[in-house]
C-alpha cells in the first residue's frame, strides 16, 4: 500500500494523530462520505459483465445508461432508482445528474441555495416556562411524563420541518436532449457511460450504424457554467432538440435562436409564490448544421460538434442573480470548449490530485464495469483492492463536487444533488450526525478549504442561535438543535424525540477546532474563537445539576433518534445526560480551554470550564458490559437501533482508545458486538460510522468487512 500527498495543504506532522491512525481516518473517512444516505449511488449502477477496455482505475463506468421512471422529478418521499444510478458532477453551487439515455438525455440541474421557505421566528417562548418543570420530572425519573410535557411545549413553534415555512431543498429542474428516432436502445451498440473522478468529466458514447456519438458533461467552478459537448466522428449527424422544464412553478422561453431561459419562484409560506426566485440560461454552440428556435425550445439539426452551455441562481443574498448567470454564459460563450474544459481540469485536479492511493489491485479488474465489479465482490469475495480506491476517491471527489471553496453553502443531506420539489428529510443540514459526516474526510484527505463552506456556514448560525439560547433556555451563548435550513433555524425540532438535541452547537464547533488542529493557523484559531466560546458559555448556563448524583446534566435532551426502557416499563427518548452530550461537552470544553491556552486569552474561564468538566458525567459500562448510553443502565426497546451515538468518544472524539482507555475500548467492543448482532447499522450511513469505530478500535478485517457491504 502506498498513500501520497502533496505538501499543498498537507497536515502538519505535529497533528494530535499517529500518520497510522490518520491513514485509518483517511480511508475510511472518505468511504463514510460515499455512503452517506442520500447520496448518489452510483457504485450500484446497471450494467453486465461484458469485458470493455478501461485503462483509467479512477473512472466509474457502464455498459447501460440510468433508467428512466416517468415519475422522476415529482413530489413524494424517496429518491427515485435511475436518479441514484445516475452520474454526479458538480462545482459546489451547480450540480448535475447525468443519466446517459441514447434517446432522451436528462441531465438533472441543482443549485445550491434553491430553497423554499424564508426565516421564521420558530423559537418558542412556552419552552422556558415548562423548562423548570420538565427538569423535575427527569430528576424524579418520571422519563414518560418529562416527554409529554416536552413534546406539548418544547418544540418549536409551528410545523417545524414539515411546514412550507421552514422550506426544502429542490431540484433546478431538467435540461433534456430529444435525439433522433435513429437513436433507440434497439439501434445503438458499443455502449459506455463513465465518470472520470480525476477529470470531474460525465461521458456517454456509443455507435448508431456506422457512426460513434460522444457527449461530455462537467461542472466548472472556475467559469461557474454546466458545459455539454456533443459530438460525431462523421458530419452533419447531430440531430436533437433542448428544452429545460421543471416540475412547477416555472416558465421557459427562447431568447434568440440559440437560447433558452428559465424563471421561477418558490413558496415562502403555504398558498404564498413571494419565495425565493430562480433562473437557468443556456445557450447552444454549433458547429454546422443549423439551430432555431420554436415552441420553447432549441432545435439543432445536421451539426457537425455542438456546445451546450448553462448559468444558474438564485436571489439567495443576491437580488442580481440575473445579470451575473448573463455575463458567466456570455463570458464563457467567447472561450472555445477545449479551454473551458482544459480550465475546468486544472481547477479539479489543484485539489483532487493532492492526495493518491495506491493498493496491490489487479489492473484486469477495470475491464469489468463498476457495479459487476462490485457484484462479483459482494458474491464472491474475489479481491479486488481497486475498487476499494475507487471508493475512496469517489468520497473525496462527492466532498469537492458539492463543497468547493467557492460554494456559499456547505453540503447538504444529500450533498447538492435532489431530484424532487419536496427532497427527503428537505434536503436539509442535520446535526445528530449526518453533515458532520459530509466533512470527515476535509481534513484527513486533503481537502481543507472544501471544510470552510462548512465552517463559514456553522458561524452563520450563532445570531440565530443566541436567541433560541435565551428564548428557550434563558441562557447566554449560542445553540442549535438537531436540524437547521439555509434561514437560520436553530429551534428544537417538531418531534422532541429526535428534535430536541441540545449539543448539535458543541459537535459542530468540533469542526471549527479540526481546521486549527490540520493547519496550525492562529488568524484563523482567533477568528472562529468567538463562537467556540459562545457555545461553551451556552453549555456553562444550560447544564443543571441532578439532584441524585450531583453531576451536571444536559436536560431534557436525547441520544440521537433512540429510545430506552426503564426498570419499571417506561419507554422514552427525552432524558438527561446522556453519554453523547457528555463526550461532545468534554470535547468542546477541552477545545475551547486550549484555544484560550494558545491565543493567551480568557485564563479564568478556561478555568471555569475545567472545574464543569469533572462534574460531567463520567463514562461508564454496563451490566452487559457495553458502553452505556443513557445514565442508567437502561435496556433498549431496539436493540438494533441504526444511531450508535454513544461511540462519539471513540470517532470521531478520541476520549477512547485502546491504548488509553483499555476498558472503556472493550466496552464500545461490545456495544457494536450487541448492536450489529441484533441486525443494526445497515443504512449508509450508520454503517459507514461503524466502519470507522472498527478502524479506530484497530479491527481493519471488520471494517473491510463492512466497507465490502456499503
Amino acid at each position: 500500500m502506498t498513500f501520497l500527498t502533496s505538501s499543498d495543504q498537507a497536515p502538519p506532522q505535529n497533528h494530535p494523530e499517529t500518520r497510522r491512525q490518520a491513514l485509518r481516518r483517511l480511508l475510511m473517512g472518505s468511504a463514510a462520505l460515499a455512503a452517506t444516505a442520500g447520496l448518489p449511488e452510483t457504485l450500484l449502477g446497471s450494467g453486465s459483465a461484458e469485458a470493455v477496455d478501461n485503462s483509467n482505475a479512477l473512472t466509474l463506468w457502464y455498459d447501460k445508461p440510468a433508467t428512466h421512471p416517468e415519475d422522476a422529478g415529482g413530489k413524494n418521499a424517496t429518491n427515485s432508482p435511475a436518479w441514484l444510478r445516475a452520474l454526479p458532477i458538480g462545482n459546489g453551487r451547480l450540480g448535475g445528474m447525468v443519466y446517459g439515455d441514447t434517446a432522451i438525455e436528462r441531465i438533472q440541474l441543482n443549485e445550491e441555495s434553491l430553497w423554499s421557505g424564508g426565516p421564521q421566528d420558530a423559537d418558542n417562548p412556552e419552552a422556558l416556562t415548562y423548562l423548570p418543570e420538565i427538569r423535575r420530572l427527569l430528576f424524579e425519573r418520571k422519563y414518560a411524563e418529562a416527554q409529554k410535557v416536552t413534546y406539548a411545549h418544547l418544540a418549536c413553534k409551528g410545523q417545524g420541518s414539515r411546514g412550507v415555512e421552514y422550506g426544502t431543498f429542490q431540484t433546478l429542474g431538467d435540461l433534456k436532449l430529444t435525439f433522433a428516432d435513429s437513436h433507440t436502445p434497439d439501434s445503438v451498440t458499443s455502449y459506455r457511460r463513465e465518470l472520470n473522478l480525476e477529470t470531474a468529466i460525465a461521458r456517454v458514447q456509443y455507435r448508431v450504424g456506422e457512426t460513434q456519438f460522444t457527449r461530455e458533461v462537467f461542472a466548472s467552478a472556475p467559469d461557474q457554467v454546466l458545459a455539454i459537448r456533443l459530438t460525431a466522428d462523421k458530419a452533419e449527424q447531430l440531430i436533437f432538440s433542448v428544452a429545460l422544464d421543471r416540475p412547477e412553478r416555472f416558465s421557459t422561453e427562447a431568447l434568440g435562436t440559440d437560447s433558452l431561459i428559465m424563471r421561477g419562484q418558490l413558496p415562502r409560506s403555504t398558498g404564498d409564490d413571494d419565495g425565493m426566485r430562480f433562473a437557468a440560461r443556456l445557450r447552444v454552440l454549433a458547429k454546422g448544421g443549423t439551430v432555431t428556435a420554436e415552441n420553447q425550445r432549441i432545435q439543432v439539426t445536421g451539426a457537425d460538434s455542438v456546445t451546450i452551455l448553462l448559468a444558474a441562481g438564485t436571489d439567495y443574498r443576491d437580488g442580481a442573480f440575473e445579470q451575473i448567470i448573463a455575463k458567466s454564459l456570455e463570458s464563457a460563450g467567447k472561450r472555445a470548449y477545449d479551454a473551458l474544459r482544459k480550465t475546468h481540469i486544472a481547477d479539479h485536479q489543484k485539489r483532487f490530485a493532492r492526495v493518491a492511493l495506491q493498493l496491490n489491485s489487479d489492473v484486469t479488474a477495470t475491464s469489468l464495469p463498476t457495479d459487476a465489479r462490485l457484484k462479483r465482490l459482494r458474491e464472491t469475495s474475489t479481491s479486488d483492492p481497486g475498487l476499494e480506491v475507487l471508493h475512496f476517491q469517489y468520497g473525496r471527489y462527492l466532498l469537492l463536487a458539492s463543497s468547493h471553496p467557492t460554494s456559499r453553502l456547505p453540503a447538504n443531506l444529500q450533498g447538492i444533488w435532489a431530484e424532487k420539489t419536496w427532497t427527503p428529510w428537505n434536503g436539509d443540514y442535520h446535526h445528530n450526525i449526518n453533515d458532520q459526516m459530509n466533512y470527515w474526510p476535509a481534513e484527513t484527505t486533503n481537502l481543507a478549504d472544501c471544510h470552510v463552506p462548512f465552517l463559514d456556514f456553522i458561524q452563520t448560525l450563532q445570531a440565530p442561535g443566541s436567541k433560541t439560547a435565551k428564548v428557550h433556555y434563558d441562557a447566554k451563548g449560542w445553540v442549535v438543535h438537531t436540524i437547521s435550513n439555509i434561514w437560520g433555524f436553530t429551534s428544537p425540532g417538531e418531534g422532541p424525540s429526535w428534535g430536541q438535541y441540545p449539543a448539535a452547537a458543541a459537535w459542530l464547533c468540533q469542526h471549527l477546532w479540526e481546521h486549527y488542529a490540520f493547519s496550525g493557523d492562529t488568524a484563523y484559531l482567533a477568528r472562529v474563537y468567538p463562537t467556540l466560546r459562545s457555545a461553551a458559555e451556552f453549555y456553562g448556563d444550560f447544564l443543571v445539576e441532578d439532584p441524585k448524583t450531583q453531576y451536571l446534566v444536559t436536560a431534557p435532551s436525547n441520544s440521537p433518534e433512540n429510545r430506552f426502557r426503564t426498570a419499571d416499563g417506561q419507554e422514552a427518548s427525552v432524558c438527561m445526560g446522556p453519554t453523547m452530550d457528555m463526550e461532545i461537552l468534554r470535547d468542546l470544553f477541552g477545545n475551547v480551554i486550549a484555544a484560550a491556552g494558545i491565543l493567551k486569552t480568557d485564563a479564568d474561564f478556561a478555568a471555569s470550564l475545567t472545574a464543569i468538566q469533572k462534574r460531567l458525567v463520567p463514562a461508564r459500562i454496563g451490566k452487559h458490559g457495553q458502553l452505556m448510553e443513557w445514565m442508567e443502565d437502561f435496556d433498549e426497546p431496539e436493540p438494533g437501533h441504526r444511531h450508535i451515538s454513544h461511540l462519539f468518544a471513540l470517532h470521531p472524539g478520541n476520549q477512547i482508545t485502546p491504548s488509553g482507555t483499555p476498558d472503556l475500548a472493550k466496552a464500545a467492543r461490545t456495544t457494536l458486538e450487541r448492536r450489529l448482532s441484533s441486525g443494526g447499522g445497515h443504512t449508509g450511513w450508520s454503517r459507514a460510522w461503524i466502519i470507522n469505530f472498527w478502524s479506530r478500535l484497530g479491527d481493519g478485517d471488520r471494517a473491510l468487512g463492512l466497507l465490502h457491504l456499503v
